[in-house]
């Protein structure tokens, strides 16, 4: 079997925040995108509702030139709003902000979202950050896919940047993925057993008139429809470039692990999609401060425990990635709390210094534009 490329490619979307009055800008303007695409070209677009903006870097051999580029993006978008009195946040939900007062995007492919699904569609009022790795073998990524599942929830834990929706604590630490979770075709990928299983699956949803193509299967991880790559949709966008490094390094290393496996004719055991659902959910509920479960060994292990568990374990894939100062600076993300645990120590501490709710939450808002260029 000869070893796939392994590239690596992110992407991201950003919420567009008044600088004055901290809330989402429900219509930017034309001109707001334009000069993104003046300093950034085919790298950046318009998401489903007008307050947001996506940008995608291009394939990289190295998470730290991925990174890298990311960066720049990141600078090009803050400039941008920058210049119109907006900031940008990378946060997966805002802290405050009404859905309903949002605008989605005039656009056909948008259109057709909001005609097809609803009001579930227009409280979309989400961002994510989607990691793309390089697997040519089609068959090889289903294969891929299938093994990597286990490990979906362990991305999520570390990335969750959700805890906030309309001014309430949720008491979660990725509402993202409630909100999404109501669209269809979404969650755990189906196990198959080849990508000609996939591509029939995807098909038959065509002939019936369900989809018009694979890129409306929004599964947690998925054969890309547009590119040669495994695709990851689990994680929660960090507001902070390192952690977006560090999940990047995990998975790389992970499907670089897993191909190692593959040419020993070994592999990662699958598990029932309800057990991974079970960790899914944990890691969505108490992200890096609760347990997940160790399938293996059947019990409640730590967050911080198993991040440990797997640096180790990829320790040696990372290094031939060039990554293993990324991979290891996983473990700050349970010491430091990931995002959701952060914003709300910076709300806890505003409340008790006698801000108010909205003053608190606000303070929330300055925390995420903060980190977003940190």
């Amino acid at each position: 079997m000869k070893r796939p490329g392994l590239r690596l490619g992110i992407e991201e979307e950003y919420l567009i925040v008044d600088r004055e009055t901290g809330d989402l800008v429900v219509e930017p303007g034309e001109s707001f995108l334009d000069a993104c695409r003046t300093a950034l070209g085919e790298r950046v677009a318009p998401e489903f509702l007008q307050c947001q903006v996506e940008v995608g870097t291009q394939p990289h051999k190295t998470v730290g030139a991925a990174i890298s580029e990311l960066r720049e993006l990141r600078c090009a978008v803050a400039s941008a709003a920058e210049e119109r009195g907006y900031a940008a946040i990378a946060a997966s939900t805002h802290p405050f902000a009404k859905w309903r007062k949002q605008q989605h995007t005039r656009a056909q492919r948008y259109d057709g979202i909001w005609s097809d699904i609803g009001l579930p569609a227009w409280r979309m009022l989400i961002s994510a950050m989607h990691l793309h790795v390089e697997v040519e073998d089609p068959d090889l990524r289903i294969d891929l896919m299938n093994q990597v599942t286990y490990f979906l929830p362990h991305m999520l834990a570390l990335s969750c940047s959700s805890p906030f929706w309309e001014g309430v604590d949720t008491r979660l630490s990725s509402y993202r993925l409630t909100v999404f979770d109501a669209l269809p075709r979404s969650g755990l990928p189906d196990q198959l057993a080849s990508f000609g299983s996939f591509r029939r699956l995807v098909d038959l949803l065509v002939k019936a008139g369900c989809i018009e193509d694979g890129t409306k299967i929004w599964w947690d991880v998925r054969p890309s429809a547009r590119f040669p790559t495994l695709e990851a949709r689990i994680t929660d966008i960090c507001p902070r470039l390192r952690d977006a490094a560090a999940i990047a390094a995990l998975y790389q290393s992970l499907l670089a692990f897993l191909v190692r496996l593959r040419m020993q004719n070994q592999g990662w055991r699958l598990y029932p999609l309800t057990l991974i659902g079970e960790n899914r959910w944990r890691a969505q509920r108490y992200g890096t401060e609760g347990t997940l479960i160790d399938l293996g060994a059947s019990r409640l292990v730590p967050v911080a425990d198993l991040v440990e568990e797997l640096i180790e374990i990829l320790r040696e894939d990372a290094a031939e990635l060039e990554c293993l100062e990324e991979l290891e600076d996983l473990r700050q993300i349970p010491r430091e709390g990931n995002s959701a645990s952060r914003q709300r120590a910076v709300h806890a501490a505003a409340w008790a210094a006698g801000a108010g709710e909205e003053g608190a939450l606000r303070a929330v808002v300055d925390h995420l534009m903060a980190e977003f260029l940190e």
